[in-house]
């Protein structure tokens, strides 16, 4: 594999997209090696789907797109980041039990930590920020089965 890829997607701020950025991130995580029936392909769709959210729900309206850029370096941290034209960085919220929402930034937050990454918020110089996450990047050798066996 190279020693660097990149790919980039820009889609409308509008949940459809969601479904979309999963896909193509899931998609260009294949073509670099990563199964997309691995438990780490099922963490990065959840993180991509909350990312992903983040911009269409709290932007307001006044990010009518949103980019998410993959980034691979040297076989050995992947870099997923969503970048939205709106200059307000997320907060962390109080989530009430009943609530359905609220909570997106501490899944992300969590799984990254749990799968030993680094979550960063940073602003664009055009106003806007970029959520991202940067996680170790290991591809399983052989696909793993749902009892946890690797196939042969």
């Amino acid at each position: 594999m190279a020693d660097h890829l990149e790919a980039s997607v820009t889609l409308p701020s509008d949940p459809a997209s969601v479904s979309t950025a999963r896909t193509y991130v899931i998609g260009t995580l294949a073509e670099w090696g990563l199964p997309a029936d691995t438990e780490a392909a099922d963490t990065i769709r959840l993180i991509v789907s909350e990312l992903a959210t983040n911009a269409v729900q709290h932007t307001f309206g006044q990010s009518p797109t949103f980019t998410v850029d993959i980034r691979l370096d040297r076989d050995e941290h992947l870099r997923i980041g969503v970048t939205d034209s709106h200059p307000r960085f997320p907060k962390r919220l109080p989530a009430a039990v009943q609530q359905d929402n609220g909570r997106g930034m501490v899944i992300i937050r969590w799984l990254t930590a749990e799968c030993g990454g680094k979550l960063r918020v940073r602003p664009t110089r055009e106003g806007g920020k970029t959520v991202s996450i940067e996680l170790p990047w290991t591809v399983p050798a052989e696909p793993v089965s749902a009892a946890g066996q690797q196939e042969p």
